[in-house]
């Protein structure tokens, strides 16, 4: 195991002091793994079998350590360890603590908030995969930041979807895995192949089981129409409506009204982000005022920026269905405590990640 170079101590002349990891920065390592003991265990009973495999790993930033433990126990293996630091002049500092060499690495990481510091961190990262000789690596991106940002909708404003791909392309990753990406055609962007994964599966597979009611599915804007009729028709056909709405400036929307039949219904209110919940709450508002008996919504990732939460938790919606691609805030947990549900997608991610180690298809995760 290599060893970190010191950090500076306070106080020594001319070099620089390093702070203590803070909240977001913590040093993220793994303990080995137990000893098998098979004389403790039951006849009749098989334990799992952990993977031993010193050619694949799993690393993960700051951004989701929980969802790359949950991809790890998944696949039944350790994650593997690693330092992240933040010197005192807002540098930021990372370290393998292990061996890759000819390893087929995967780097789990959202770009999340911080957007900026989360998408450095992963680029150092790889940077350091790449010098360490890894023989693949593979950043997987539960959320894509700045994904919202992929064309060039005002005169000398910049593609940063693209400018991004561009980056994780120079650090020297060699393949992507992203989930729900806000327009699909942004796999376009990266010259190397990217693994685009929908989290629909497990939203379908939870709603089938609430088996909801006269349900119909509603689109909050034109743009999302294609993902609502795809999770219509997973939901045994269910009814499609849409909710036509006018932006007034950046982050502010306002909705007229609403296309299709929802007096007396339930609806379900589906996009791929919860952001400020502007969007989301006054589509629930117009589905009530257009008769709608009751209002629950999902959403991929659970962004919840600025008065977010606190929309949420004053909306006329029954509940908000979410995924740990990106980690809630404590805020979040204590205000809206049994109003929102969030499912975990380490099954799907972590059957992706095998997939791809072992060379096999992945369409079959794409739907």
């Amino acid at each position: 195991m290599s060893v970190a170079p010191e950090l500076a101590k306070p106080g020594d002349p001319g070099q620089q002091t390093a702070t203590a990891v803070d909240a977001m920065a913590t040093a993220t390592t793994t303990a080995p793994a137990e000893k098998k003991d098979d004389h403790a265990q039951p006849k009749g009973e098989r334990k799992p079998q952990r993977r031993i495999d010193e050619k694949f790993k799993i690393f993960s930033g700051t951004a989701n350590p929980e969802l790359a433990d949950e991809v790890c126990k998944h696949l039944g293996m350790d994650r593997g360890q690693t330092t992240s630091q933040r010197f005192q002049d807002g540098e930021r500092y990372v370290q393998i603590l292990e061996n890759v060499r000819g390893a087929d690495v995967f780097m789990i990481q959202p770009t999340c908030f911080p957007v900026d510091e989360h998408i450095m961190e992963l680029l150092l990262f790889i940077d350091a995969f790449k010098r360490a000789s890894a023989r693949r690596i593979t950043p997987v991106i539960p959320y894509f930041g700045y994904a919202r940002q992929d064309r060039k909708d005002k005169p000398r404003s910049p593609i940063s979807s693209k400018l991004v791909a561009d980056l994780l392309t120079t650090a020297g990753a060699d393949r992507a895995v992203i989930v729900d990406l806000h327009a699909p055609q942004i796999q376009g962007f990266f010259n190397m192949p990217v693994d685009h994964l929908f989290a629909s599966p497990v939203l379908v597979s939870y709603f089938k089981e609430l088996n909801l009611p006269n349900l119909t599915v509603v689109s909050p804007d034109a743009g999302g129409v294609e993902r609502a009729r795809f999770f219509a028709k997973k939901m045994n056909d269910s009814a499609l409506a849409i909710v036509d709405k006018r932006r007034t400036g950046m982050n502010v929307t306002e909705v007229m009204n609403v296309i299709g039949d929802v007096e007396g219904r339930t609806c379900l209110v589906l996009d791929d982000i919860i952001d400020t919940a502007g969007t989301l709450v006054k589509t629930a508002v117009a589905l009530k005022e257009a008769g709608a008996a009751r209002v629950v919504a999902c959403a991929t990732h659970p962004v919840l920026s600025g008065p977010a939460i606190e929309r949420l938790a004053e909306a006329p919606i029954e509940q908000v269905v979410v995924t740990n691609t990106i980690p809630l805030t404590e805020h979040a947990k204590r205000d809206l405590a049994g109003k929102i549900k969030v499912l975990s997608i380490a099954g799907l991610i972590g059957s992706a990640i095998k997939s791809i180690h072992e060379e096999t298809s992945v369409s079959k995760l794409f739907v």
